[in-house]
């Protein structure tokens, strides 16, 4: 029987700590540089480009909770993605899911393309990747759930598609965490995190991971990191690693708080929608028992007008209007003006992102002050939306 993964949050099995003080908090080798004893004779790093050892050990933890060869940790989640994609050539095809990350489908309509790669942007279900597969096709990429409409995606299966065409299945597990999902376990290739979310967990840093699971793709990308130089800085490094020890606590508190509020805004007649895979009405609900631990704490909700969803952020105040996620802190995202701001408008209406939809990222605060929150905020546009009519 395997280290349950809240103790693997915190300890490596096997685990040097490098440290002949016996210290528990993993040390920062804050250098850039590495003396020689002599010619040819190593203390194993050279230069932190290359490799430091603060970097190694979060890249040796995160590997662990990924059930990973290696993994390796980059300055920001973008940097990750941006280095993954020099696994592939001018000419190369790839599918990936239409509703991802903003940022992520920037990359690849503005960079990827314009360096040769063939991206077609579907919806990634079975049915879709078999009609699109081509025989340059090299790799199928997803969100599951995605980001933000929260679509699931059954990863055993969609690694026997790809892998049946001789490509690639990289799965983005951000929302989820290794704490909850372990898609190499399920047959994907690659794992990407944006490691400023769950990870981190305190929104004070950011940071990336790819984790492989296979050592070719390993090697591969080991070249490429220490070529372009975007590895994670040691003090950041520090950070990740700290944040990974609550990881579990974090991820268990955020999701019970989600479950309450997912229901409490099903219940409210100006919400028109919720987008919650923990919720049995969802459609990802049975693939998300099969293959995840857990549902998160991530929920999209779409209410009933633009000025409703416009009201709500601009007075909310213990829950923060911010975009980002993952941390301890209960933020509001408006993915129109702030992580789809990119999109093209066509794209947007066909995920079902408008004016009205609302991306929420449930922090661990107590889920009543949570609620009452949302009550405050509901009141106050309910009364501006009375008023509007009245005049």
């Amino acid at each position: 029987m395997g280290v349950d993964v809240l103790t693997k949050c915190i300890h490596l099995e096997n685990e040097d700590k490098k440290s002949p003080y016996g210290a528990v908090s993993f040390p920062i080798f804050q250098t850039a540089t590495f003396a020689h004893p002599g010619v040819e004779n190593s203390t194993g790093y050279d230069y932190s480009r290359l490799q430091n050892p603060t970097r190694e050990q979060l890249e040796k933890v995160v590997a662990s909770l990924e059930n990973g060869i290696d993994a390796l940790a980059f300055s920001s989640g973008m940097a990750a993605i941006a280095t993954l994609m020099e696994l592939f050539k001018p000419g190369d095809h790839l599918i990936v899911d239409a509703d991802l990350y903003g940022g992520t489908i920037r990359l690849f309509d503005h960079i990827s393309e314009k360096n040769g790669l063939k991206i077609t942007k579907i919806d990634c279900i079975e049915a879709e990747i078999e009609r699109n597969i081509r025989e340059n096709t090299k790799a199928v990429y997803i969100e599951t759930p995605t980001n933000p409409m929260m679509n699931v995606y059954d990863i055993k299966r969609l690694a026997e598609l790809t892998h049946a065409h001789g490509a690639l299945l990289i799965v983005d597990n951000t929302f989820l965490s290794p704490y909850f999902q372990n898609p190499l376990d399920l047959g994907a290739d690659i794992v990407v995190h944006s490691g400023t979310k769950y990870l981190g967990g305190h929104n004070d840093t950011l940071s990336g991971f790819l984790v492989a699971g296979e050592e070719k793709i390993a090697e591969g990308l080991r070249f490429i990191i220490k070529t372009t130089g975007a590895g994670l800085a040691p003090f950041d490094s520090w950070l990740i690693l700290r944040g990974i020890k609550t990881l579990g606590l974090r991820m268990e508190k955020a999701q019970e708080n989600a479950f309450e509020i997912a229901r409490y805004l099903s219940e409210q007649k100006e919400v028109t929608k919720v987008l919650y895979p923990g919720l049995k009405e969802h459609p990802g609900y049975e693939i998300m028992k099969k293959q995840s631990r857990g549902f998160g704490g991530m929920v999209t909700f779409e209410v009933e007008s633009e000025a409703f969803a416009k009201s709500i952020l601009g007075n909310v105040k213990l829950i923060q209007f911010a975009e980002s996620l993952g941390g301890v802190e209960t933020l509001i995202t408006y993915p129109i003006t702030q992580t789809h701001a990119d999109v093209p408008k066509d794209q947007l209406e066909k995920n079902g992102i408008n004016e009205r939809l609302l991306r929420l990222s449930v922090g661990i605060e107590a889920a009543n002050d949570l609620i009452l929150e949302f009550e405050r905020v509901f009141e106050i546009a309910r009364r501006e939306r009375d008023g509007r009519e009245k005049s």
